[in-house]
């Protein structure tokens, strides 16, 4: 696995190895001692989730507050998508920046999105399937977001902004300068 720091330096790309020949491929899609080599720290995914999104379905931006912060490790299993993680780390030189990679089958990239930065995707293919494994439970009322459009940040989501599906939910989210966010001081892995 080759795993390389974005412009956002804590927003990692892991791409694995793929071993192609005739009959197919195969690939390590995740290795626990390699990530925590690179990332200096242990990682305990204790939950995995995966959704299913037609073309232009917009996803996010989500995020959860601590004591239940969540790393995220985003793949695409069918189709492709535009995964985009956001610094709302206050006080971060990063804060209300954001990073954003193509995600496909094709391309067998994985994102680590780790605790302090929000999360969202648009779907580039007809259909998308995306798995995700989680450091930390889900709990809804801990369960924040940011708007997808909010001009402080500046996300290029796409020319056609007619083909955007949001839910009622992702459509009604506050700006970041509205939302509560994390300290850049705090250490949310202890």
């Amino acid at each position: 696995m080759k795993f390389t720091r974005l412009e956002i330096p804590e927003v990692i790309l892991c791409e694995p190895k793929v071993f192609s020949d005739n009959r197919g491929y195969f690939t390590e899609v995740f290795k626990k001692t390699d990530l925590e080599k690179f990332l200096n720290q242990k990682i305990d995914f204790c939950q995995h989730n995966e959704s299913l999104s037609s073309y232009g379905v917009l996803r996010g931006l989500h995020y959860q507050l601590a004591p239940y912060a969540q790393t995220k490790l985003v793949r695409v299993t069918k189709g492709s998508i535009t995964d985009f993680a956001v610094d709302i780390r206050k006080g971060s030189p990063t804060f209300g920046k954001y990073v954003s990679c193509e995600l496909s089958f094709d391309n067998k990239r994985q994102l680590l999105v780790p605790r302090g930065f929000a999360h969202g995707f648009l779907v580039t293919s007809s259909e998308a399937v995306i798995s995700y494994k989680l450091d930390n439970y889900y709990h809804p009322e801990l369960e924040r977001g940011i708007a997808y459009n909010d001009p402080s940040i500046g996300i290029h989501w796409g020319e056609d902004k007619s083909i955007f599906k949001l839910s009622k939910r992702d459509t009604g989210l506050p700006l970041i300068k509205d939302v509560e966010c994390y300290d850049y001081s705090i250490n949310y892995y202890d």
